[in-house]
């Protein structure tokens, strides 16, 4: 098999990197190595920057008009290579093919949503605010700014990112995560052909010393980074000490609380698709099903039947429900997990840990895994597993539910299964969660309402994308201003007042 080199883009163009420093890509499905990807250093990682640095003042000149037409030649290009993207992200993530077809549709998404930036970027504007006096905001990008996404989504995480900032006048260093970086090169082509200026978009592959190295670079203006919640946290603390601006996305243990009178084969199907899509390797993935009731003793049943027919495929099978574990590492923590709720006494109904597929016995495969009487007090419970593991936790009352759920450390998303409207309400209100769904399993906002946790599960002050993703990317600024025929004679010592 031909191992395919994956290095860095730097001021419009490939480059190979200058460091000793690799790691293998790994198709996870067969378990083969299939690429070989530079780690940059830290002198590289400044290349790309000062290509960025060096774009700026041109770009962010350029008319907000002109950037958005640039962005939907950009669009176009993607609309028609929508299936490689995919295709990419399915040979060196493992989900099955139609999932990494929506996962590039909603990147799409915020890129439609960018080309509108002329509209996001008018500021506000007051006449006679005080005799003779007019004043304005605007609002103007910052600079350089970086992007450290995860293996999860190599594709749609990034399109939070540098559609926004880009549209918005920025120049862009993208990090993407060296497990599954072959799709950061296919866009970066695309930006090429769509006719961005050379260093507007810029990718250096690489592990944490290329982290360090976009924290600590004085030109690196703002850091947006989707991942684990201690690497969140390290983001955020380390950005914010060298005088960055950043929104650390961190972890999740996403709840489905489901009442007695929602519609159980309804609920059912949720659960499997939320639980075991993308083999759990989301952050909004349903991790704990919360049962109100006499409700568990009906849905687990129906749970355990389900999961014996679940289609454990490669993902380019057309049949695929759940593909492999991205690598083999991440294979072995989920099945230390599930070890780990055997011993504290939760009840394992359905143990994934020993699938496999024939003629790809290589493959980092694992069936879908399903606890019941899962306590708090548990590991399982407590921690994020990112992997298809669901944990059933039994309650006997709606406001012992959210009670449960607001004293997790981690509020990302979670959903409501139920046929009550006042149920739902409440809910929605009580709820200490970023993202909420009622009969919605995965309440992922669309491009133009932003996307963001709270607690542990969110570092910064602003959500990615969205309204909110355009006053990251940016700074206001309010101007005063009146002319000289209006100004009165004498200096003023008192603090000035509208008048």
């Amino acid at each position: 098999m031909n191992i395919t080199r994956i290095s860095h883009y730097i001021n419009g163009q490939m480059v190979a990197g200058t460091s000793d420093r690799r790691q293998d890509v790994y198709n996870p499905a067969s378990g083969a190595v299939t690429g070989l990807v530079d780690l940059a250093d830290s002198d590289e990682v400044h290349r790309a920057v000062a290509a960025a640095q060096a774009a700026f003042p041109a770009w962010s000149n350029m008319p907000p008009i002109r950037r958005a037409r640039l962005m939907n030649r950009f669009l176009a290009l993607l609309n028609s290579h929508k299936d490689a993207l995919a295709r990419a992200i399915t040979l060196e993530h493992g989900k099955v093919f139609s999932d990494a077809q929506g996962e590039v549709e909603r990147g799409i998404d915020i890129v439609e949503f960018a080309c509108g930036i002329p509209q996001l970027l008018k500021g506000d504007y007051t006449e006679q605010v005080s005799t003779g006096i007019d004043n304005w905001t605007l609002r103007q990008p910052l600079g350089v700014v970086a992007g450290i996404t995860p293996f999860n989504f190599p594709v749609m995480v990034p399109m939070w990112m540098f559609p926004v900032a880009i549209a918005a006048g920025n120049t862009f260093v993208l990090k993407p995560s060296p497990t599954d970086p072959s799709a950061s090169l296919l866009y970066a082509d695309l930006m090429k052909e769509a006719g961005f200026p050379d260093g507007v978009f810029n990718v250096v592959q690489g592990d944490k010393v290329a982290v360090d190295a976009l924290l600590a670079h004085p030109d690196v203006k703002a850091i947006s980074f989707v991942g684990s919640t201690p690497i969140a946290n390290y983001i955020y603390e380390t950005g914010a000490r060298h005088g960055k601006r950043v929104q650390a996305l961190g972890g999740a243990k996403n709840h489905m609380l489901v009442m007695p009178d929602a519609d159980l084969d309804k609920t059912v199907d949720a659960l499997m698709g939320a639980a075991y899509g993308s083999a759990g390797e989301r952050c909004m993935a349903i991790s704990v099903a919360t049962l109100v009731g006499d409700v568990a003793d009906k849905i687990v049943p129906m749970l355990v039947e389900r999961l014996k027919t679940l289609k454990v495929r490669n993902g380019l099978e057309a049949d695929a429900e759940m593909g492999p574990i991205v690598t083999r590492a991440a294979h072995e923590r989920i099945a230390g997990y599930i070890a780990s709720g055997v011993e504290e006494g939760a009840q394992l109904l359905v143990d994934g840990r020993d699938q496999t597929v024939a003629g790809m016995e290589e493959g980092f495969w694992m069936g879908g895994s399903l606890f019941d009487h899962v306590t708090p007090a548990m590991k399982i419970y407590r921690e994020e597993i990112f992997g298809p593991v669901l944990s059933c936790v039994r309650v006997q009352s709606f406001a012992e539910g959210v009670d449960l759920i607001n004293a997790h450390e981690f509020g990302n998303g979670v959903s409501l299964f139920t046929r009550d409207g006042h149920a739902a309400r409440e809910f929605a209100r009580r709820i200490q969660v970023g993202m909420v769904g009622v009969n919605v399993p995965i309440p992922v906002p669309m491009a133009w309402h932003g996307f963001g946790g709270w607690k542990k599960s969110l570092f910064g002050d602003l959500h990615a994308y969205g309204e909110e993703g355009v006053r990251f990317y940016t700074k206001q600024k309010s101007v005063m201003q009146r002319w000289p025929e209006s100004i009165a004679k004498g200096a003023e010592f008192a603090m000035p007042v509208a008048r």
